[in-house]
């Protein structure tokens, strides 16, 4: 392209008087082409003019594509190794490594600015940032060769070895408290996805607790994938939760469950927001609203509210590991999803479910999952009537769930009950049979599950086990 450009163009090989060997493994690997890279100018000066190494002030080079040809299904282990770049990290180091006097490229964005430089060329902070993207380029770059080479060596779903690799996407206003900086960083060289790829469509800039609980709304909503759906967060845990067939009764159901702790809320709903929908919300206070997508007409309503932020998450990410920081390291873990199967819970009471408490458990049970523990939520025709959340005691969630449900005036008969973890005693089912419940989905496990059951059987309920809990710390 170069020579076709009109370019002179010196090829490697005839500068360094040896030939490509090995299918061009070896090529740029040479004194002449180090030498002239790693020179600092006024210090090897002399050394340099005795060897004929010719001072490169500038780098540009594009590493093989790695990434790209692991992803491909039918790539072999073979073919993947062929792509491991090695001159290319090797002369990108060198080149940073001499900021003070070689300019180094390895994105094509950078190009046009260092056009604008010419002839002069970069100054020597711009040279200096270059060198960093050329570091942090060439570290990212070997974070993918180690960790598919760690899905190699092993069948463990956690990989040996974790590279973080991330650029600053986005600062925000503040963090969890205004005396605390925060950003948002994604993945180094891809197009950001799901939430931290949204389109923002109106409102003001986000904030650190504005994308922690988006994030928890935004996740939630995607298990109630069945049926039109909402959630309302509040400081991470749903305080309203609901299916509908249209979307606009699902957000009134959902807001019915606790309108106080949703002022100032986070609402999700997994399905185009439209005119009805966006009429409803607008009576309400919220900081921010997450849609797969939003019609004119719903644009047109939420543009009254200048405030508020409003966005529309990317594609999902296929990320399967959540990371959570502790002092001096990291606890790494597969996603928790909602993939139990139905088929493989258990009623073990003498009672049933019937047809219409058998969608409420299903429901109740997507919900829970959304929950911090201790978790308890009470639900009714696909609706959170009640929520306890993030109790030491699970008989204490239960209590609270009851008594928020009683706030409003939500009748507790006939509604169902799911707990994200076992029962360790009787008196959680016991206190949900008397305020009404009349069935409950749970994990079961603990050594008291025979009483447990009994106490359902005794109220008349009907219990059914999962098999599996879902805590959220």
């Amino acid at each position: 392209m170069l020579r076709d450009a009109g370019v002179p163009v010196r090829d490697v090989s005839d500068y360094t008087g040896f030939p490509e060997i090995m299918g061009g493994r070896v090529k740029t690997l040479h004194p002449l082409i180090h030498g002239g890279l790693l020179a600092r100018a006024g210090l090897d000066d002399d050394v340099a003019a005795e060897h004929n190494v010719l001072p490169i002030d500038l780098l540009v080079v594009n590493l093989y594509p790695f990434a790209a040809t692991v992803a491909e299904a039918d790539c072999t282990f073979e073919q993947a190794v062929e792509q491991i770049d090695i001159g290319g990290p090797a002369m990108l180091r060198a080149a940073a490594k001499n900021h003070e006097r070689v300019s180094v490229l390895c994105s094509p964005s950078d190009y046009a600015g260092l056009i604008a430089q010419l002839p002069d060329g970069p100054d020597a902070t711009r040279r200096r940032e270059l060198a960093l993207k050329a570091f942090a380029h060439t570290a990212h770059y070997d974070g993918q060769v180690s960790q598919w080479f760690s899905r190699q060596q092993s069948d463990d779903t956690l990989p040996t070895q974790l590279s973080l690799n991330i650029d600053q996407h986005q600062a925000l206003r503040y963090g969890e408290n205004p005396h605390q900086a925060a950003a948002l960083y994604v993945p180094r060289g891809v197009e950001p996805t799901g939430l931290a790829g949204a389109e923002q469509i109106q409102g003001k800039s986000l904030s650190y607790n504005n994308l922690l609980d988006a994030d928890a709304a935004w996740q939630a909503v995607q298990s109630l994938a069945s049926e039109a759906g909402c959630v309302i967060i509040k400081h991470t845990n749903p305080c309203g939760a609901a299916q509908a067939e249209q979307l606009v009764n699902a957000y009134r159901k959902a807001l019915a469950c606790d309108p106080t702790s949703a002022f100032g809320g986070i609402l999700a709903f997994n399905r185009e927001l439209d005119q009805a929908t966006a009429s409803a919300v607008s009576d309400q206070f919220a900081e921010v609203i997450l849609a797969p997508a939003v019609s004119e007409a719903a644009r047109a309503v939420l543009a009254q509210k200048k405030n508020m932020r409003v966005l529309i998450p990317a594609a999902p990410s296929s990320n399967e590991l959540a990371l959570t920081r502790i002092d001096g390291g990291w606890l790494a873990q597969t996603l928790d999803r909602i993939d139990d199967a139905p088929d493989d819970w258990r009623v073990v009471t003498a009672r049933q479910p019937e047809e219409h408490e058998w969608l409420d458990l299903r429901f109740a049970w997507a919900v829970v999952k959304m929950v911090r523990s201790n978790a308890i939520v009470l639900a009714r025709d696909r609706a959170t009537i009640g929520v306890g959340a993030g109790q030491m005691s699970r008989v204490d969630s239960s209590r609270i769930a009851s008594l928020k449900a009683q706030d409003q005036n939500q009748a507790l008969t006939g509604s169902v009950m799911a707990s994200d973890a076992f029962f360790p005693f009787a008196d959680g089912v016991e206190t949900a049979a008397e305020a009404g419940v009349g069935a409950v989905i749970q994990p079961g496990g603990s050594k008291r599950d025979d009483e447990v059951i009994r106490a359902a059987d005794a109220a008349g309920m009907a219990m059914v086990l999962t098999g599996r809990r879902h805590f959220r710390h």
